[in-house]
């Protein structure tokens, strides 16, 4: 009786194994680079014919393979990056798994050209997973790995393939993946005798250039440098830029993988910066010890378990949060984006009004309790030579740089820096201050109010009676404190005071009418808390073209600087406009 069972013959197995690796002609790409990589290579060139599915030439000056290591690297499971089971929890290459070159060599008509040193070298032909020949060759040190005919053998899986175009497409998207991970290596890319990439060793942001032009490199800004080893560095756009996210990388020790779990908390960590449903992009590095995650749970090796996931997760989040935190996320004068919409001053223009001179009377910097980082913060964009490292320090350093500020059309506060000038939106910037405090009143239980001498009586629909009933103990924990009255009446005895212009019956009304029907802003919120944040701040807020004094708007600039994200309000408009002093020399001409 013949067995059921049997052992399938090696060159099927491999085909096999093929489906798990060879998925189209970029995987043969991203196998074959990546092997390049693991190997050395300061240079390697890629070439395709009829988007890979006639032929794939990927060529390196890596430290190439002798004769008896060219042949064992065609059998499964061969690899030179694992030497026992405990390797795989510390995985540092890329290619590690040692099935790539058997599985693309089962389904392909497959060469291996490879040479240690200058010199001898070896050829091997591979024909559908058998072994053809293995010839003596001379060649230069390095490894050059043609297959062609792919799928020729298995035609069901060629049928799967899509156009020439679609196949080169994601192919270039495979090369500039590991290119951008690997900024010391030169990558080339051609096709059918075209070339698509020619890139030279460069840094992440010069990379980006060289792929998608200087428009979308001057588009992003640096994240801080982590602390010791560990953290979190890469590039993030600016948020006046963000558009709709079509370069969102995330890289793991130089290891592109995908995680979309991340790239939403890198949108929420974008809250409040950007309008909702635009995209930033992004090209973040996590540095972290091998032994930290597992890079074995994807037969493509494209996803990544971490051991103490909250953690890279909220070095992340801080990481981004942290860089929109400076000045320098918000955009140059020359590059501010169009306003949706602008409010006319209603008082007439007035001329700018000179500061206070120093130790005149003029307004503290940073109003007391604020803390050294964000002093630092302003030190840094005002272009001040010193850091405070103390507490008891901020107050000295504060008498030494007191802005200037001007009111330009009772709408924008101008601030002279050492390296220019801030042109702040008074009603954004207040916007920004109202939405963090009213936050940090709901984490304390609560803030001040003002008792209304004369109690307000408002009539609501039916719709803001209702939120107006729902949402009575939050609004009371910001300030408002209302009560029913019957027929949709309400009697409002009390409001918070966030500036002495303040219209609180208004502001109500806006408020529940805007709580109660829904908005684009409110609709974006994640919870009540944040909903009624952002309404008491946009409805709340100090209007354009309403005057301030010289105190007014000296309080108002200080508490600007002592919110976390000073450089935008909640809708996800800048509140800050920089002017350089570079920008002023190129626009009289001085450059």
């Amino acid at each position: 009786m013949t067995p059921r069972i049997q052992i399938l013959p090696d060159h099927v197995a491999n085909q096999i194994a093929a489906g798990e690796v060879v998925e189209r002609p970029a995987s043969v790409v991203k196998e074959l680079v990546e092997n390049a990589l693991d190997a050395g290579a300061s240079r390697i060139d890629v070439s395709l014919r009829n988007g890979g599915k006639t032929e794939i030439r990927v060529a390196d000056d890596g430290c190439g393979m002798d004769r008896e290591d060219a042949l064992l690297a065609l059998d499964r499971h061969a690899t030179s990056k694992i030497r026992q089971a405990e390797d795989l929890a510390r995985i540092s290459s890329l290619g590690f798994r040692g099935e790539a070159l058997p599985s693309i060599a089962a389904v392909s008509r497959f060469s291996l050209e490879t040479a240690s040193e200058d010199g001898v070298g070896t050829g091997v032909r591979v024909a559908g997973g058998r072994l053809q020949a293995a010839d003596e060759i001379a060649r230069r040190r390095g490894t050059t790995v043609t297959a062609a005919g792919l799928f020729g053998n298995v035609p069901a899986r060629a049928k799967f393939l899509r156009s020439a175009a679609a196949e080169t497409r994601a192919a270039s998207e495979a090369v500039i993946l590991l290119a951008l991970c690997n900024l010391q290596v030169g990558f080339s890319l051609r096709s059918n005798d075209r070339e698509l990439l020619s890139l030279g060793p460069a840094t992440l942001r010069q990379r980006i250039g060289q792929i998608w032009g200087e428009e979308e490199a001057s588009s992003l800004i640096d994240l801080d440098g982590p602390d010791g080893e560990l953290g979190v560095t890469g590039l993030i756009q600016r948020p006046d830029e963000a558009r709709t996210g079509r370069r969102r990388f995330t890289f793991a020790n130089a290891r592109p993988f995908v995680d979309r779990g991340l790239g939403r908390l890198v949108d929420e960590a974008y809250r409040t910066t950007v309008v909702p449903g635009l995209r930033p992009d992004y090209f973040l590095f996590l540095n972290l010890p091998a032994e930290s995650m597992d890079v074995n749970v994807h037969p493509a090796k494209t996803e990544i378990r971490f051991r103490d996931r909250e953690r890279v997760e909220r070095m992340l989040v801080e990481a981004v949060r942290r860089r929109l935190a400076r000045i320098s996320s918000t955009p140059p004068l020359d590059r501010a984006p169009e306003p949706a919409a602008v409010v006319r001053p209603t008082a007439p223009a007035e001329a700018p009004r000179a500061a206070a001179a120093a130790g005149d009377g003029a307004p503290a910097l940073v109003r007391e309790g604020s803390t050294p980082d964000q002093f630092a913060l302003f030190m840094t964009e005002a272009g001040g030579d010193e850091e405070p490292s103390e507490a008891g320090e901020i107050e000295p350093l504060a008498a030494q740089l007191r802005p200037e500020l001007w009111q330009l059309h009772d709408s924008y506060i101008l601030a002279a820096t050492r390296r220019g000038l801030l042109i702040i939106d008074q009603h954004s910037a207040h916007e920004r201050v109202l939405f963090e405090e009213t936050m940090r009143r709901f984490r304390e239980s609560g803030g001040e109010a003002q008792r209304l001498l004369f109690p307000l009586t408002l009539k609501l629909s039916p719709s803001e009676y209702s939120a107006a009933e729902e949402l009575a103990q939050m609004l009371g924990r910001v300030g408002f404190e209302i009560e029913p009255f019957g027929d949709r009446t309400v009697i409002v005895r009390s409001s918070p005071n966030p500036h002495e212009h303040f219209d609180a019956e208004r502001c109500f009304r806006d408020m529940i009418h805007e709580l109660a029907d829904g908005s684009p802003l409110v609709d974006a919120a994640r919870n009540q808390h944040e909903r009624i944040a952002k309404s008491l701040a946009c409805k709340g807020a100090i209007k354009a073209g309403q005057s301030l004094s010289q105190d007014e708007m000296a309080d108002l600039f200080d508490r600007l600087f002592a919110t976390e994200l000073p450089g935008h309000d909640v809708h996800g408009r800048p509140t800050i406009v920089r002017l350089t002093l570079e920008e002023l020399a190129r626009r009289f001409g001085r450059t």
